[in-house]
């Protein structure tokens, strides 16, 4: 994966928030059309936060990864429905034993004209589907992307880097795997399986 993509007006880019970025992360690497993923802060009130910072749930960031994508190959529509499926938007400000409004549900569009219609669409799918098995509702954001800053170097690629890490076994793993099993077709050729 390009690590400094050229973005042109081919790409298309949305910031998501669904618990620890790391997560997130390892999952959008591997989708077919993805041109790179940033892990990064978003939406908060402190300029420049710091990953410590973010921690004390203080400065309003939730953890997020920037996704830039070519929509030619993959629909923000099916960016979307992974998201829904890799994390629980129905719990309010926790991922697991992920606690904190830094691991909120939030989709953050870039572009609200051509973004939020979709966005709108797969969030409405989604809330049908909780309400036929009778879960509880979205408590998933939708918002324009705000105070966006990147993680620093040590948290970009982490599940990459450090597959048999503790975390990254028992909680981003099982993620990913759940990705590649629900959305075969859209599992990169060169990932790693």
């Amino acid at each position: 994966m390009n690590e400094t993509p050229e973005i042109d007006m081919t790409h298309a880019s949305i910031t998501l928030a669904g618990g620890c970025f790391w997560c997130l992360e390892a999952v959008y690497e591997q989708v077919r059309g993805v041109v790179s993923v940033e892990s990064g802060y978003a939406n908060g009130t402190l300029a420049q936060p710091s990953y410590e910072a973010v921690c004390t749930g203080r400065t309003g960031h939730a953890e997020v990864v920037r996704v830039v994508f070519d929509p030619a190959q993959v629909s923000l529509a099916d960016l979307l429905r992974v998201f829904f499926v890799i994390h629980d938007p129905t719990t309010l400000n926790r991922q697991g034993n992920d606690v904190g409004t830094q691991y909120r549900s939030g989709i953050y569009w870039h572009d609200e004209a051509t973004q939020r219609p979709v966005i709108d669409t797969v969030l409405a799918e989604v809330r049908h589907a909780l309400t036929a098995q009778g879960a509880p509702d979205l408590v998933t954001e939708a918002e324009p992307l705000r105070a966006y800053w990147p993680a620093e170097p040590e948290h970009q690629h982490y599940f990459a880097r450090h597959p048999h890490q503790g975390y990254c076994a028992w909680v981003v793993a099982p993620k990913v795997d759940k990705f590649r099993q629900v959305f075969a077709s859209l599992v990169r050729p060169d990932a790693a399986g």
